[in-house]
């Protein structure tokens, strides 16, 4: 979800598809005197078990091992979503995954951490090439994450929220043995209804704090935050996730906006009346979950500081990106195991990472 830098329409690309709003200036995030608004049109194509066309008529995708390649960057908390899900779930042999560095220029996401500046697999430069495969003429914004076709190089879809629950139910036949339950059927009702305040409150309500354009549009993009992080909080003193005793879906699109609100969001984008650290329930919480295995292994700080704070320019300007805060409260004792709960459930832990998927050592929390 998280796209490219807004800019002027660069050869085929023009709009806002992404987590950040257009604009005619390299860098610029932010329309003076309106209130963030963000695009939620995304290629709604799906990858399911069989390949079907859905009931809303979108063409569909057999999900196939070895035939998709999951772009995600780290430093996005949308991408992040998916590469979690894909490890809990084990689907790592099933799909494989690029990861584009943390910053990117006017056009898209680079793959500038590879050798040569090319994804292995792929052989590109940009993700906006995927997406000029499929859509020559595509006008919306190139956003992270996204599926990509292996042979074609063709990109099949960019719904963040639709890839998700669709690991957990299309790609069944390829989970690891002991793969978690993150979207059971029983609690779906009560999930989806958590998710869609926490995307609005929570995960969007920090775009809508750092992208405001006028105090009255900031100040109320606060006041809401903080309603919700209130609930979350008073939710969260007497469970242990968000919905059931066991992980799921929600828990882990909660998470990654909490992985970058004290690093990120509390200053850069002015999210300041509380640190995740200053509310207990929700920092007990985070640090659970970022010590399961799939969340903090996931969770690479230096790339989400590098991106908001380089990438960024008007609201930083001078492209510093800060030293702290001090990661060594995430690997402390959060006593969350006394409100009961069962993290994978009837299922097991993920294995170790995937060889060559592993955090840069120094990137991640350290004791």
């Amino acid at each position: 979800m998280e796209q490219t830098t807004p800019q002027q329409p660069t050869g085929n690309q023009s709009g806002s598809a992404g987590s950040e709003p257009s604009h005619s200036t390299l860098g610029a995030y932010v329309t003076g005197g309106a209130e963030f608004t963000r695009d939620t049109n995304y290629i709604e194509d799906r990858i399911t078990r069989d390949g079907r066309v859905g009931d809303d008529g979108q063409p569909g995708w057999k999900a196939e091992p070895g035939r998709y390649r999951l772009i995600a960057a780290r430093a996005c908390p949308w991408a992040n979503r998916t590469v979690i899900v894909r490890r809990l779930l084990g689907l790592e042999d099933a799909i494989s995954l690029g990861q584009p560095g943390p910053t990117h220029d006017s056009r898209s996401w680079t793959f500038d951490l590879d050798p040569g500046g090319v994804d292995p697999v792929l052989g590109m430069e940009r993700i906006q090439d995927a997406y000029f495969r499929r859509f020559p003429d595509y006008p919306r914004g190139i956003t992270v994450p996204a599926m990509v076709e292996i042979a074609t190089g063709k990109v099949v879809t960019n719904n963040f929220p639709q890839i998700t629950l669709d690991f957990s139910s299309e790609w069944k036949e390829f989970q690891r043995e002991g793969a978690p339950d993150l979207y059971p059927e029983h609690l779906r009702e009560e999930i989806d209804t958590v998710n869609k305040r926490v995307f609005t409150e929570v995960n969007n309500g920090v775009y809508r704090c750092g992208f405001a354009g006028s105090q009255d549009a900031y100040d109320a993009a606060y006041d809401r935050l903080f309603t919700a992080l209130d609930w979350l909080e008073e939710r969260l003193t007497h469970q242990r996730f968000l919905v059931g005793d066991t992980i799921t879906e929600a828990d882990v699109r909660l998470f990654t906006t909490l992985a970058r609100f004290d690093a990120v969001y509390h200053g850069h984008f002015k999210c300041n009346r509380t640190k995740l650290s200053e509310m207990p329930a929700l920092w007990g919480y985070a640090r659970d979950l970022f010590q399961t295995p799939g969340f903090g292994d996931t969770t690479d700080f230096v790339q989400i500081k590098k991106h908001y704070y380089i990438v960024h320019k008007d609201i930083n300007p001078t492209g510093i990106v800060p030293k702290g805060p001090d990661l060594s409260g995430w690997l402390t004792e959060h006593g969350r195991e006394s409100l009961g709960g069962r993290p994978f459930g009837d299922g097991t832990p993920p294995g170790p990472v995937h060889s060559g998927e592993e955090v840069t050592a120094g990137h991640g929390a350290t004791a």
